[in-house]
């Protein structure tokens, strides 16, 4: 007893060690995502997430005034003022006059420039810039230095991605496309399941063999056909053969024999004792599946819709094939590779349009999460 019990311990503790890594592997880059978001655009480049909460460091270059801002004093031509102008000020370290020794100097110390001109560079930005000569030309001398910030955080990443990136419009062409294309199939697919499960047709089990073989053919085989049927259609219509109906109906069929698979073998499980009684009381096979099935049914009805919501929100393929790219059609993952091109170094544009990708299905999953296990597991055990 005492080793079944030890080894009962050992095994439990071994799960949630698993747990607990899975957890932190998916979380982890969220949070990163999430905090690289609301970060200042230098400060990420300065500096990783992990390090967002304290002051970043980092080399800059910046120019001293021309010669019309020097004056005279004690017999010398002088040239003073802050490096940070009217900018939010910033504390340096340590200050240079060549790029490649852009540290060369500690903040406060003076540094010997040709000709007896000399430059002080303090910790606040402050600088005395002075010569025997007079200085020329309207370019001042370049300065290197290398300063600390405190932590920065800001939504204008965000006001920049909704407003003026387009992120917003595609962010409802998306849920344009998803909503319908995830409600569509799971109307068909309960009907569907229904009748397979409880009602005697011929040919009932052929229709389940070839749901279930539709189950293994690539997505990718059928691409090109499905275009071409569209595009005919479109044509003897005479209507565009790129639209929201298009990718709906696209990711219906691409949806439901998932869909009646899983429904089925839910609903094959309830209880027929169930249905014998509603059929003795005179309930039609409309009024079961109303009345009694769909309610019993909502926890693999919820399990699909976050499998089709994900599936689909996430897609990029079936969008570029069947929808277009104008701005009012393009959808957010196909918005986000383009800015991906196009903005590959704006990291806090990228970040933050990800983090935006990503909200919407969180939000799906924890709302419906506690009836995903449910809707998976019910119907495992006992099938018709």
């Amino acid at each position: 007893m005492a080793t079944k019990t030890g080894k009962s311990f050992v095994g439990r503790f071994g799960v949630h060690i698993a747990v607990l890594v899975f957890v932190a592997i998916w979380t982890i880059p969220t949070l990163g995502i999430l905090v690289s978001s609301l970060r200042d655009k230098d400060q990420i480049i300065a500096s990783g997430w992990w390090n967002a909460f304290a002051s970043s460091s980092q080399s800059e270059a910046g120019r001293l005034p021309g010669a019309s801002a020097q004056t005279q004093k004690d017999g010398k031509y002088v040239i003073e003022g802050n490096i940070f102008g009217d900018g939010p000020k910033r504390e340096i370290s340590a200050f240079g006059v060549k790029s490649s020794a852009p540290t060369q100097y500690k903040a406060g110390s003076v540094a010997d420039l040709n000709d007896g001109a000399t430059l002080q560079m303090n910790a606040d930005g402050g600088f005395v810039l002075s010569s025997p000569k007079a200085f020329e030309g309207d370019r001042g001398q370049r300065v290197y230095f290398a300063s600390s910030a405190p932590p920065k955080f800001t939504t204008e990443n965000y006001n920049a991605v909704l407003f003026s990136e387009g992120i917003g419009r595609s962010f409802m062409n998306s849920l344009t496309v998803t909503i319908p294309a995830t409600v569509i199939p799971i109307l068909i697919a309960a009907f569907a399941a229904y009748a397979l499960a409880w009602m005697r047709f011929p040919g009932r089990a052929l229709l389940i063999a070839v749901i279930i073989g539709l189950l293994v053919v690539p997505l990718q085989m059928s691409l090109i056909p499905l275009l071409r049927l569209y595009n005919g259609v479109g044509t003897f219509f005479g209507v565009p053969s790129k639209t929201y109906l298009g990718i709906w109906l696209a990711h219906t069929g691409f949806g439901l024999p998932f869909a009646i698979y899983l429904l089925r073998s839910y609903i094959a499980g309830l209880p027929r004792e169930i249905m014998e009684s509603a059929r003795i009381d005179g309930a039609s096979d409309f009024e079961i599946f109303v009345k009694i099935v769909l309610p019993l049914s909502f926890p693999v009805l919820a399990s699909f819709a976050i499998f089709q919501f994900l599936w689909v929100w996430n897609d990029l393929l079936v969008a570029m094939v069947f929808l277009g790219t104008a701005p009012d059609q393009i959808v957010l993952t196909a918005k986000l590779n383009a800015l991906l091109g196009s903005r590959g170094g704006n990291w806090e544009i990228l970040t933050t349009s990800a983090f935006i990708t990503i909200i919407v299905p969180l939000i799906v999953f924890f709302s419906l999460q506690r009836y995903f296990v449910r809707g998976l597991l019910a119907g495992s055990v006992k099938g018709g």
